[in-house]
């Protein structure tokens, strides 16, 4: 489909529906005895057994099945900081994915607010009604520091899934992709291009994995503890990454590696690049619209093993074959806090469901509905 007979399309879906969810009755009032059980008098009996027990909201409320996608709009989809309104279309997207693959209620909120103090307050005073918090969209830094201190404070999962989505799905992507290259993943010598959200965390759960020879680059080049005037948490990155403290630019950590996991803009890398890499090399760029280098391009250059962003390539890395089996699995069973042991665990099934992986087929497809059952499993 060309991309304005597909923009028009979507347009015109969007007017036509006013939005792509709503909320259904799970209970039918078709007289007044229905609706003293639902409302008065008899909500009353539900009410007063939460208020003695608030653990009981799981049980009696719509807190069970419920999950909050909450985005301020500063880092939406490839369009950046767009604000609060233009990023509702996509949480809403997200909440029907959550409820056609897992079945899963999720109300999308945005926030008219970018400020980390603002935003965790009213997390924070909304999150009664939930029973899990899925961040999306939110710019970094921010986004670390919102997560963390909201998964200190809430007595439920909270996920920021352009974070933590993106390095599950990438590291079952690469899981297979060495299988198919017959490369160790945890001795591959690995660079990451973009340290924002799902670059910082890809490297900390690969580091989780057992990976340790990981190099990550920003817009000034290589990340290390000696380039100067790094801090925050690139400081902090720079500590787990880079132990030969190379220097220089993306085409420089390149030479000799055996992946590089694009997440950061277009067109950063060109045949060349992917040429100084070993042979067999596994090639992930993953921007959107446009990746860091298209296929046609990281062939040339003799990748072995390419996946991208887009649905129009094989091996789409995309974080909706993580997020609804995540929260599936952690409404099910009361879980508090999704680990990184469960992150890797997750990984694991969803690579584990391609028993014969190939070049054109390293991770399993969205619309296998296997695929949050196995997720959701790793979750407990």
């Amino acid at each position: 489909m060309k991309k304005d007979d597909a923009t028009k399309r979507a347009l015109a879906l969007h007017k036509k529906l006013g939005g792509k969810i709503g909320t259904e009755a799970k209970a039918k009032v078709r007289s007044r005895n229905d609706l003293s059980l639902v409302y008065t008098p008899g909500v009353a009996a539900v009410s007063s057994a939460i208020a003695k027990n608030k653990k009981l909201a799981r049980m009696y409320t719509i807190k069970r099945n419920t999950v909050a996608v909450i985005s301020d709009g500063s880092a939406v989809l490839g369009l950046g900081n767009i604000g609060p309104e233009a990023a509702l279309p996509v949480m809403e997207g997200k909440a029907l994915i959550f409820k056609e693959f897992a079945g899963v209620d999720a109300f999308p909120i945005v926030l008219a607010t970018q400020d980390t103090d603002e935003i965790v307050e009213t997390v924070n005073r909304i999150a009664p009604t939930f029973g899990g918090i899925n961040l999306e969209d939110i710019a970094a830094p921010r986004c670390f520091e919102i997560e963390d201190r909201l998964k200190k404070e809430l007595p439920i999962p909270v996920i920021h899934d352009d974070q933590h989505g993106t390095a599950i799905v990438v590291l079952a992507g690469l899981i297979n992709a060495c299988k198919v290259t017959k490369r160790d993943l945890k001795k591959a010598r690995v660079v990451i291009a973009g340290a924002g959200a799902a670059g910082t965390a890809t490297a900390k759960l690969l580091r989780h994995f057992g990976v340790r020879n990981i190099i990550v680059t920003d817009r000034k080049g290589i990340i290390s503890k000696k380039r100067r005037g790094i801090s925050g948490y690139k400081k902090a990155l720079a500590e787990i990454t880079n132990a030969e403290y190379k220097v220089g630019q993306l085409s420089d950590a390149l030479e000799g590696a055996d992946i590089v996991i694009g997440v950061s803009g277009p067109k950063c890398m060109g045949a060349q690049d992917i040429a100084r890499m070993n042979k067999k090399a596994i090639v992930f760029a993953l921007a959107n619209p446009i990746p860091e280098i298209t296929p046609e391009k990281a062939k040339k250059g003799e990748a072995a093993v390419i996946a991208t962003g887009r649905s129009d390539y094989p091996n789409q890395i995309n974080n909706a074959l993580v997020f609804p089996g995540l929260f599936r699995g952690a409404l099910d069973r009361g879980v508090r806090d999704i680990t990184d042991d469960m992150k890797v665990k997750a990984a694991k099934k969803l690579a584990g469901m391609v028993k014969k992986p190939t070049a054109s087929r390293i991770i399993p497809d969205l619309f296998d509905k296997r695929v949050v059952k196995a997720v959701a499993s790793a979750i407990r």
